[in-house]
């Protein structure tokens, strides 16, 4: 079966983390995130991914997010092809979370 990357959108991701039943996780790398974050989630760059850095989401569905959307899918499937069962990516990235009013962490 090939591996599949699902589309959620800026606002799917904010209520499911509001609800607590998504785990952000930001493959960007450490500059980016300084200068801009999610307000929540966790930072694992894709430079040095590694599966096994992503914490125990425990009970939550992980969800990679990145700028624009690209390397969050690449993320995705990297954990996939690790065996884990994280196929949800926040589609758009930080552009589209921003277009959607939604709040960043600055500096």
């Amino acid at each position: 079966m090939a591996n599949q990357v699902q589309d959620l959108t800026p606002d799917e991701v904010s209520k499911g983390i509001d609800e607590g039943r998504y785990l952000l996780v930001d493959v960007r790398e450490p500059n980016e995130v300084d200068a801009e974050a999610y307000p929540s989630g966790v930072v694992v760059p894709l430079s040095t991914f590694d599966p096994k850095a992503i914490p125990d989401p425990a009970g939550k569905q992980v969800v990679f997010a990145c700028r624009s959307g690209k390397r969050s899918v690449t993320a995705s499937l990297a954990a996939q092809a690790a065996g884990l069962p994280y196929d949800k990516h926040l589609a758009g990235g930080m552009l589209g979370w921003k277009a959607a009013g939604l709040p960043t962490k600055v500096g």
